[in-house]
């Protein structure tokens, strides 16, 4: 039997709105993309960043890694995926998605997110992470945490922003006592045939309403597994969390 290979697709843009050459940032030494890169080569059969700007490219040609260009008009990373799949012409059978801005992808999530096509019904599959007690209910409320509910397969019933499942039976300051929540973790896989079908989806008003691209492939019937990890990672989404990274990554070397 053939083992399947599986592709890192690290999607970069230079003009983040929140932070404009967010992939060149210097982190540790090295642009943010090549920290990216350089977690991502090591685990999957093959890895490629996805960008629409040279600077980028030839960033990341600079140290030895690879990279396509891929159009300016995509409204989604996995737009983005989807064409530079193509322009490499590989012919692995899962696709995985990295953001370029997670500096510390952890090798364990990317083998649990692999994990998830042991099972034959798996066609696009995440991650999630067990919300804990000490992070305290504000956590738990952030908008900006999408929660995921989960049936007893682990497979995803549905993504929010806000906070469900609601426990009616007990004051809101007592839910986490009572039940898992998870955290959404923004790492995504596709088999490439299944790729191919969602970037030909049109929006979902369940998509529009939450801002939570993977409502789409929900209410399309698409079947997510879901992995989870208990690895807390630093996205970074402006200069003030590139801050927090450079302490974490001296922390760490300490």
């Amino acid at each position: 039997m053939q083992t399947m290979k599986f592709i890192g697709i690290i999607p970069a843009r230079y003009g983040s709105t929140r932070f404009p050459g967010k992939p060149l940032a210097m982190l540790g030494g090295k642009p943010v993309v090549q920290r990216v890169y350089e977690q991502v080569a090591g685990v999957l059969d093959d890895a490629v960043v996805a960008t629409d700007d040279e600077r980028i490219m030839n960033a990341v040609q600079a140290f030895g890694g690879k990279a396509v260009m891929t159009g300016t008009h995509h409204k989604s990373g996995t737009d983005r995926c989807f064409e530079a799949y193509e322009k490499t012409g590989s012919q692995a059978g899962v696709i995985v998605n990295i953001q370029g801005d997670e500096p510390f992808i952890h090798p364990e999530q990317l083998e649990a997110v692999k994990a998830c096509f042991d099972d034959a019904e798996t066609q696009i599959a995440t991650l999630v992470k067990p919300f804990t007690e000490a992070e305290g209910i504000e956590a738990l409320e952030n908008p900006n945490s999408p929660k995921v509910v989960v049936d007893n397969r682990m497979r995803a019933l549905y993504f929010s922003r806000s906070v469900i499942p609601y426990l009616r039976n007990y004051p809101r300051s007592e839910w986490m006592m009572h039940h898992t929540y998870y955290k959404h973790i923004g790492l995504y896989a596709y088999r490439s045939e299944v790729l191919r079908q969602i970037t030909a989806l049109p929006q979902s008003d369940l998509e529009i309403a939450e801002s939570l691209e993977q409502l789409r492939w929900v209410q399309n019937g698409y079947t997510i597994k879901v992995g989870i990890s208990r690895i807390e990672t630093i996205g970074i989404d402006t200069p003030e969390d590139l801050q927090r990274a450079e302490q974490f990554l001296k922390r760490r070397s300490e």
